[in-house]
């Protein structure tokens, strides 16, 4: 038997009274939020929810997140994270291919009304029975006529319980990857994939009950929900949450709380060094500031360099994917660092660089990196052609090309799919393409990922269009943007009379890379 949960139930049987989350001048106790959970999961039962359902959640770092997290594995349901910048469409997508029984949706804000969008999605998603809004307060009312909130789904439901007897390869969350082809795909992590990970991120980093963590990584994307949320309720820390990067509010945050752990993606620590601002104390910050970490996408080694010697404070960078829960290697402290790597395999994770047939490749030669351990997925949720594809032999096969040094420290240097990482997102091509073909002017249309300075990877969208017809550059962006989540649409458009192709008719994305 084994529940993701026990992580949050541990925590508050040992320390009841420690601070577990923060959001601005609010702070939960282990035991309020091991509560909270109880009568979620309580709720959910009462509502027909059994161990093996699905449950959908969209909702942006506040306490409701962890609270909806641990509530829904602990009724032993599957835990169905959704990025809160999808559209109606895609959310209706989601729910439909996970299966999911009931979703959890945070109101959202003005700028971004998630609740709207996700009752809209909900709607069109025929086999999801149960929705729920998530408001600010929990006796606050649904702002739309006939549905109910989570706050009514905990209402009169008792904050005791203890979690279902999961088996330890028991689904625990599927988590939504765009993966090599076509639509995104759930990644099927079990309760011990996300276990183990957790755990072994815990001792590599060394964090302790004293740590005092700043997320504002998005808790529904897989990097912030082992490495810190996770991680950091197995051992006790005190968690600071931020719903959306901002510079000075990160350093408003890390001055007042008095900051140990950050982690963060490459554009973050991009965007910390340029900000300007006299209000904080920068040495006070530094000197409480122990670790900081680096994922999702490759960090420049300058952005490093000039931000260790500024805060005088390693950053350590790993490398990983949804399907490996997500680390995979990462640079230990313990073993050594080299700027630009993606350091060394972790402990219980086996790593190669194959050819085409497996074969190991020699010191120094570009392969595929595939990898094994008690981190792989189980498989894609109803993807069995995928998962033969992925899953070989029992290794994960990544689609990143890959060097292997003397010292056994791993590069990436080049990716066999088309997928752009943008400011540690992935966006796939295909999807975009399809979005924007869906305007009357577009003729064809490809995508590519070029270089940024900020981003890592901007999004380029080379677009022919149709005989006679009109439209701008602004009004195509626009609208791409009102039918895709916000990180995916094309900030830079081009028109072209035609696309490069070769004889069968592809389109020769290679050469409009040459473009660049």
């Amino acid at each position: 038997m084994l529940n993701l949960s026990v992580f949050l139930e541990n925590s508050a049987r040992d320390l009841p009274n420690k601070a577990a989350f923060t959001f601005m001048d609010t702070s939960l106790t282990y035991a309020q939020v091991n509560a909270a959970a109880n009568q979620v999961a309580n709720g959910l039962r009462a509502k027909g929810i059994k161990a093996g359902d699905k449950v959908a959640l969209s909702c942006f770092n506040i306490p409701y997140f962890p609270i909806a997290y641990f509530g829904i594995l602990k009724a032993g349901a599957a835990v169905v994270p959704l990025s809160v910048l999808l559209k109606k469409d895609e959310i209706a997508y989601h729910l439909k291919d996970s299966d999911a029984k009931a979703y959890l949706c945070f109101i959202g804000t003005d700028e971004l009304p998630m609740g709207q969008m996700g009752y809209a999605g909900f709607q069109q998603a025929d086999a999801c029975e149960q929705f729920y809004m998530i408001m600010p307060k929990a006796d606050m009312p649904s702002p739309i006529a006939g549905t109910s909130t989570l706050g009514q789904l905990m209402a009169g439901q008792s904050p005791a319980g203890t979690y279902e007897a999961t088996s330890a390869d028991d689904t625990a969350v599927i988590i939504y990857t765009s993966g090599t082809t076509g639509q995104p795909k759930g990644a099927e992590l079990s309760h011990s994939n996300l276990f183990t990970n957790a755990i072994m991120c815990a001792d590599m980093l060394d964090i302790n009950q004293d740590d005092k963590q700043l997320i504002v990584l998005p808790l529904f994307h897989i990097f912030a929900m082992t490495v810190l949320m996770n991680c950091g309720i197995y051992k006790g820390t005190s968690n600071v949450l931020l719903p959306r990067f901002d510079g000075e509010a990160v350093f408003g945050l890390m001055q007042k709380h008095e900051i140990t752990v950050f982690a963060g993606v490459p554009t973050m620590y991009w965007g910390l060094l340029n900000v300007q601002s006299d209000a904080f104390d920068y040495d006070k910050i530094s000197d409480k500031l122990r670790l900081c970490v680096s994922g999702g996408a490759s960090l420049p080694v300058k952005v490093l360099e000039d931000f260790e010697s500024r805060f005088n404070v390693p950053i350590v960078e790993g490398y990983g994917m949804s399907e490996g829960s997500p680390v995979v290697t990462f640079n230990q402290l313990k073993v050594g660092r080299k700027p630009g790597s993606i350091g060394t395999p972790v402990f219980g994770v086996e790593v190669k660089v194959v050819d085409e047939n497996d074969h190991e490749m020699p010191v120094g030669e570009k392969g595929e990196l595939i990898y094994r351990g008690p981190n792989v997925m189980k498989g894609y949720y109803k993807r069995p052609e995928a998962n033969e594809r992925t899953l070989k032999n029992g290794w994960m096969h990544s689609g990143d090309v890959a060097i292997k040094d003397e010292d056994g420290f791993f590069y990436i240097v080049d990716r066999t799919k088309d997928m752009i990482i943008r400011g540690g997102l992935n966006v796939y091509p295909r999807e975009v393409e399809e979005v924007m073909m869906k305007h009357e002017a577009v003729s064809l249309v490809a995508v590519i990922g070029v270089p940024d300075e900020k981003m890592g990877e901007e999004i380029k969208a080379f677009v022919v269009k149709k005989e006679g017809a009109e439209v701008s550059i602004e009004e195509l962006i626009e609208y791409t943007k009102a039918n895709i989540a916000s990180y995916k649409y094309p900030r830079i458009v081009d028109f072209l009379d035609a696309l490069p192709m070769n004889a069968t008719g592809k389109i020769l994305k290679k050469e409009l890379r040459k473009r660049q």
